[in-house]
C-alpha cells in the first residue's frame, strides 16, 4: 500500500524546501568524514591511539557504509524512504553522541561503525527522495545541487574541524552533529512525503546478507592493500572472499523472484554506460585527489592547512556552477552524452595541468583545480541522473545505493592503484622520512624530483582513466538515446 503522497503525479509544492532539508542531512555526514582527519593528532594524544587505532576509526565508518549502501537503498524502497531517512538521522545522531563521549579507542571505533549505518541510510534515501519529489525536467538541477553539497563538505570540513578543535576538545567535532540531526528529524517528519515501492515485495534477506559481506570484504581488501601489501594473506583472503560472495550474490539475485538488485537493469545501455563511466571516473579522480594533497605538501612545500585551503577552488567551482543552475542549463542544451564527454575532457585536462606543473608553482595546479571543478559540475550530475532515470521510480533507493557503491568502489580502487604506481616509481618508503635521512641539498632535490616524476605518472594515468570513462559512458549513452528515438514515418 502506498500513502496518498506516493500516488501524486506532479512535483511536490515544497520540493525546494525538502531539498534544503535533504542537503543539510547530507552535509552533516560529509563533514564528519573530513573533520576526523583534522582531529587525528588530538586523538593520538588524548586517547593514546595507535596508528592501527586511527586507521580503524576512519575505516570503520567507510567499511560499514560501503557494505550497507545497496541494502539500505532496498530497505528504503520496501519500507518507506521517509521512515529510513528518519532512522538514518536518528542512528547518525546517536552514533555521534556515543563518539563524542567515548573514553577509549574501542568505544570510538564502535560508535563510528554505528554512524556508518546511519550514513548509508542517509546517502541512499536523500537521492531517492530527490527523484520522487521533482519533475523529470527539474531533476538534473536538483541532483546538481545535491552533488554540490558533497563538494561543499569536502572543502569546508577541514576548516570547520580546525575551528572546533581550536576552541573545544576533540569530542565536539561529533557533538555538533546532534542539533543538526534533531533539526533534520523534525523537518523530515513535517515536510518529506512518504514514498515506497507500491508492490511491497518481501525482503530479500539472503541478498542483503551476501551484498553486505561481499562489498565489505572488497572495500577492506582495497583499504588494506597499500599498508599491508597486495600479496599479503589479509588482502588475498579478503579479496577472495569478496569474489566468491559477490558471485553468489549475483547468482541469487538472478534466480530469486524478489531480488534486491534486478540484474535486468544492466541490459539498459544507458544504465550500463553510466555505471562504467562512474567507476572509471571515480577511479581516476579519487586516486588523483589523494595524490594532489601530497603534491601540494611535498612538491610545492605547503603545510597541511595551506594545502587544504589551496584545494578549495575545486569544490567552490562545483558549488558555484551547480547552485547557480549553470551546469543544469548546459546539460539541457548539450544532452546527457555530450555533457558527460565535455565534463570528462575538462577533468582530464585539469589532471594533466597539475601533472605537468611539477614544482613550478601553484598557477598550473590552480588551473587544473578549476578545470576539474568545472568538469565535475557538468559530468557528475549527468551520470547520476542517467543512473537514476534508467531505473524504475519504485527502485529509486536501490539506484541511489548503486550510485553510492560505485563511487566508493572506484574511489578506493583509484587510491590503491595510483598509490601503487607512485610507490613503484618512487622507491623510498616515505618522502618525509627520505628527506630527513638525506645527507645533502642535492640529494634532497633528487628525491623531490623523483617523487614529482612518480606523481606525474600517476596523475597522467588518472587522467587517462577519466577520459576513457567519459568516452565509454558518452558512447553508450548516445547509443541508448538513439535506440529510444521513435522511428521516422515513411513518406509515400
Amino acid at each position: 500500500m502506498t500513502t496518498p503522497s506516493t500516488a501524486r503525479t506532479g512535483a511536490h509544492p515544497e520540493r525546494w524546501l525538502i531539498l534544503g532539508v535533504i542537503c543539510l542531512a547530507q552535509l552533516t555526514v560529509l563533514l564528519d568524514n573530513t573533520v576526523l582527519n583534522v582531529a587525528i593528532p588530538s586523538l593520538t594524544r588524548e586517547l593514546n591511539a595507535s596508528t592501527a587505532d586511527i586507521q580503524w576509526m576512519i575505516n570503520a565508518y567507510s567499511l560499514v557504509q560501503s557494505g550497507l549502501l545497496l541494502t539500505a537503498g532496498s530497505a528504503a524502497d520496501r519500507y518507506g524512504r521517509k521512515k529510513m531517512l528518519v532512522a538514518g538521522l536518528a542512528l547518525f545522531g546517536t552514533g555521534s553522541l556515543a563518539a563524542g563521549l567515548s573514553e577509549t579507542t574501542a568505544q570510538l571505533i564502535a560508535a563510528r561503525a554505528g554512524m556508518g549505518v546511519g550514513g548509508a541510510l542517509l546517502f541512499t534515501t536523500t537521492l531517492a527522495v530527490v527523484m520522487q519529489v521533482f519533475l523529470p525536467e527539474e531533476q538534473p538541477r536538483a541532483i546538481g545541487i545535491w552533488a554540490a553539497v558533497n563538494s561543499l563538505g569536502f572543502a569546508t570540513g577541514p576548516l570547520i574541524g580546525g575551528f572546533v578543535l581550536d576552541h573545544f576538545w576533540w569530542g565536539a567535532i561529533f557533538l555538533v552533529n546532534l542539533p543538526v540531526a534533531a533539526l533534520g528529524v523534525v523537518a523530515v517528519v513535517a515536510l518529506v512525503p512518504e514514498t515506497k515501492d507500491p508492490r511491497g515485495d518481501r525482503p530479500d534477506l539472503p541478498g542483503a546478507f551476501l551484498s553486505t559481506v561481499g562489498m565489505t570484504s572488497l572495500v577492506f581488501a582495497i583499504i588494506s592493500g597499500p599498508s599491508h601489501g597486495w600479496t599479503s594473506s589479509r588482502v588475498l583472503l579478503s579479496a577472495g572472499l569478496a569474489v566468491v560472495v559477490l558471485a553468489l550474490f549475483a547468482h541469487w539475485e538472478r534466480t530469486t523472484p524478489h531480488p534486491m538488485l534486478d540484474l535486468a537493469f544492466f541490459h539498459d545501455r544507458r544504465f550500463t554506460g553510466a555505471v562504467a563511466g562512474t567507476v572509471l571516473v571515480t577511479f581516476g579522480m579519487g586516486g588523483a585527489l589523494f595524490l594532489l594533497t601530497q603534491h601540494l605538501q611535498f612538491v610545492l612545500g605547503y603545510g597541511p592547512l595551506e594545502a587544504g585551503l589551496r584545494t578549495a577552488p575545486l569544490a567552490l567551482t562545483v558549488v558555484a556552477l551547480n547552485f547557480t543552475g549553470a551546469s543544469a542549463k548546459l546539460l539541457a542544451g548539450l544532452g546527457g552524452p555530450m555533457s558527460v564527454l565535455v565534463g570528462m575532457v575538462l577533468m582530464a585536462t585539469g589532471l594533466v595541468s597539475i601533472a605537468t606543473a611539477g614544482s613550478g608553482g601553484y598557477a598550473g595546479t590552480l588551473l587544473g583545480l578549476l578545470l576539474i571543478g568545472a568538469g565535475t559540475a557538468v559530468a557528475g550530475p549527468a551520470m547520476a541522473h542517467a543512473i537514476m532515470s534508467s531505473i524504475p521510480p519504485a527502485k529509486a533507493g536501490v539506484g541511489a545505493g548503486i550510485n553510492g557503491t560505485l563511487g566508493e568502489f572506484g574511489n578506493g580502487l583509484g587510491v590503491a592503484v595510483l598509490g601503487a604506481v607512485l610507490n613503484a616509481r618512487f622507491a623510498a618508503v616515505s618522502l618525509p622520512v627520505a628527506l630527513v635521512a638525506a645527507n645533502s641539498a642535492s640529494e634532497k632535490a633528487r628525491l623531490i624530483e623523483s617523487f614529482s616524476s612518480g606523481l606525474e605518472t600517476s596523475l597522467l594515468l588518472g587522467a587517462s582513466a577519466v577520459l576513457l570513462g567519459g568516452s565509454v559512458a558518452a558512447a553508450l549513452l548516445h547509443r541508448a538515446e538513439r535506440k529510444d528515438e521513435p522511428p521516422l514515418l515513411a513518406t509515400p
